[in-house]
């Protein structure tokens, strides 16, 4: 371990050892890593109090309910509270749980009232939990709709059942959106500063008690981290699911290429939908006229740096707007990077292992200075479109809905139901199943070095090359690979889209397809059941024929039957290899953990053709065990669209020219894997 990693483990364990014997945090006891997936009786009971008859048999809804920023713009929210049986709003102040949403207050409502219907929400998950399509090769079909059952709908609208026990809830469009005023910031420093204000502003209602908690997906978990991040006084709780903290190598630029599978038809979708009008006020004669012209006055809001990236030749030709997505301390920069050592309210986090988050919420939990109990780190075997899939399934963990209002009801309402004691990392393990353990990485798991070797393995016939995975370098070789189409057919593919195309399992779930246009390197198969846990990195010595070039990698578990499955992979621009070794993070043995590389045009480095270059490849971190008889292999690619495009200018410099890896034993290429077991390489 490096000096560097070492002082910064010994500032972290001093602060939170300090804050513990001061009292300010409570001591937690670490659940051991049997603890019961599905909460054991402590998780039936929460499952119980979910689902038994409402407190409160009713709810009312405020409508589009105004709240003045302190710069004057004006947010909406739809408030919902209890009611009781006389159908009288409950006066009793309650916590009051805040969702700021993008996606129209309006969508979340319809969705709302879609769950309010009697029995059919309940009958239509009893039939999905059972909807099996796995025989016609559409399992991921069957996936996609368990989030149904999974619970994740209640947490993407109002919550009714939660309001029912003696919540508040409130739902508010973020400035720029829905029927809020305003331009839509995506994240900046103006629209976190919204969040706050909405939370004191909720806080200091007469139906509020003072006790703040924050819910929702994705958009609605990454504002829930930024908001903790700023220390409100009335936030005493959050539970985000899907939350990305570091938000230009989660999906906008991974690696310094663009996320097109999802960038330009996610913000398409919501600006398209942010024009919808508040039909109410037009017909009542009391249109906001402010609305619309902050709508005017950006249409496409964030549109112009997508075509910008991808249109213009050359990078003396890029404009100063685009230069400050590529300029480490640029406010767009400063605003997207989050800050999860800053979080001091308990934070239960659901993730999942191909989301597009898969980066940031393995290091959000890691970096939050909570003691276990305190932070949870749920990470399922899902896509973005799923989340809570198959959870409340035996075997499996509690519903998120179950697990939202046990966690709540800990913090907000100081009931000891053992929702602290649960995990505190619950993963799906690739290859196996649910398990629980005390920390992320596994503490069982040591990195090694696997060598890539031209030798063929003998276990695929359809890549470019066959190559192998060593325990020493042996040969020198050079090894050629060319952009191709087949990532179209991949598990990246089908992370970037959410997951849509994970639908067709040939796809997702056997990377074959996509090993026609790759380098494969695979190692001997396992005897004994082998973890892998925790991020990976390869380093390439490479070789290009232009100043540019991109590199993706997968990792994966090699079937005796041959399947081959991606359990996680990472991406790279040539030139933008550069390594910020502040924020990097290394094993005891040295080796690149985590490389994170600036990604900034000012530490571009372009490559000189045809001499060797070393780079580091960060892929995300991962969970798996492999079986007796499985291999471990590496996969490398000179192109991985969509889930990556690099920057015109670049891919411009690049010429999309055939790729070389030299393996030379003097300058070796390998992969930095956290290995666990006793695997007989």
């Amino acid at each position: 371990m490096s000096l560097r990693r070492i002082g910064r483990a010994l500032r972290r364990s001093t602060v939170l050892g300090v804050t513990v014997a001061m009292g300010l945090l409570p001591v937690i006891p670490v659940a051991s890593a049997e603890s019961p997936i599905d909460g054991g009786d402590a998780g039936r009971s929460w499952t119980a109090t979910e689902d038994a008859a409402p407190q409160y048999p009713g709810v009312h809804i405020d409508w589009d309910v105004p709240i003045t920023m302190s710069d004057g713009t004006v947010l909406k929210a739809n408030v919902y509270r209890p009611m009781d049986a006389a159908g009288h709003i409950v006066d009793t102040p309650t916590p009051t749980i805040v969702n700021m949403t993008p996606y129209t207050k309006l969508v979340s409502n319809i969705a709302d009232s879609a769950l309010s219907l009697p029995v059919l929400p309940d009958v239509l998950s009893d039939f999905l939990r059972g909807f099996d399509l796995s025989g016609v090769g559409m399992s991921g079909l069957s996936d996609l709709l368990k989030a149904l059952p999974g619970g994740a709908a209640r947490l993407f609208t109002a919550d009714r059942k939660l309001i029912q026990s003696g919540y508040t809830q409130i739902v508010v469009d973020v400035r720029g959106t829905g029927f809020s005023e305003g331009v839509w910031q995506v994240f900046q420093e103006r629209e976190q500063q919204d969040t706050v204000e909405v939370i004191d502003w909720a806080s200091k209602q007469s139906w509020s008690n003072g006790k703040i908690g924050m819910s929702g997906i994705s958009y609605s978990a990454i504002n829930q981290l930024q908001a903790a991040e700023h220390h409100p006084d009335a936030l005493k709780a959050i539970f985000p699911v899907e939350p990305g903290s570091d938000l230009l190598r989660d999906v906008l630029a991974t690696g310094g290429a663009l996320g097109f599978g999802f960038i330009p038809p996610w913000l398409l979708a919501v600006n398209i939908t942010k024009m919808a009008p508040d039909l109410v006020s037009v017909f009542g004669g009391n249109f906001d006229w402010k609305w619309l012209a902050d709508r005017l006055q950006s249409p496409l809001t964030f549109f112009d740096y997508v075509i910008e990236a991808l249109t213009i030749n050359s990078i003396p030709e890029i404009p100063d707007n685009l230069k400050a997505l590529l300029e480490t301390d640029s406010p767009l920069r400063t605003a997207w990077l989050g800050h999860p050592d800053r979080i001091q309210v308990p934070t239960f986090i659901t993730g999942g292992w191909h989301d597009i988050f898969t980066y940031s919420e393995p290091r959000v939990y890691d970096a939050i200075p909570l003691p276990p109990g305190q932070k949870q780190l749920v990470m399922g075997n899902t896509y973005h479109g799923d989340p809570g899939s198959g959870f409340g399934s035996p075997g499996a963990p509690p519903r998120l809905d179950v697990l939202q209002r046990a966690w709540f009801d800990k913090w907000l309402k100081g009931i000891d139901n053992g929702i602290d004691g649960y995990g505190p990392v619950t993963l799906w393990q690739q290859g196996g199943g649910w398990t629980s353990t005390g920390q992320f990485p596994r503490a069982e798991v040591d990195y090694r070095r696997m060598y890539l070797s031209s030798v063929p393995s003998g276990t695929t016939a359809f890549s470019v090359h066959d190559g192998s995975l060593t325990t020493a370098p042996s040969d020198n070789a050079q090894l050629t690979v060319a952009p191709g189409v087949m990532s179209l057919c991949s598990r990246d593919t089908a992370q970037i889209t959410a997951g849509v195309t994970a639908l067709f399992d040939f796809c997702a779930k056997d990377a074959r397809p996509m090993e026609l246009n790759g380098l494969t390197f695979t190692s001997a198969p396992v005897g004994a059941p082998t973890t892998i846990s925790g991020p990976v990195n390869l380093h390439l010595n490479t070789v290009l024929d232009a100043t540019d070039g991109y590199w993706t990698a997968t990792l994966n578990d090699v079937a005796p039957d041959g399947t081959s499955v991606v359990l996680t992979s990472g991406q790279l621009t040539a030139s933008l290899r550069k390594v910020d070794e502040d924020k990097a993070t290394r094993s005891a043995n040295g080796d690149y953990t985590d490389p994170y590389p600036y990604l900034t045009l000012t530490d571009r480095e372009p490559i000189v053709p045809g001499q060797p270059t070393q780079l580091d490849l960060g892929l995300m971190a991962t969970d798996a065990v492999l079986q007796p008889g499985h291999r471990l292999r590496v996969d490398v690619f000179a192109s991985n669209f969509p889930r990556g495009l690099p920057l015109r200018p670049l891919l411009n410099e690049s010429g999309l020219r055939p790729q070389h890896i030299q393996l030379d034993p003097n300058a070796p290429s390998w992969i930095n894997v956290p290995v666990g077991g006793q695997p007989g390489w």
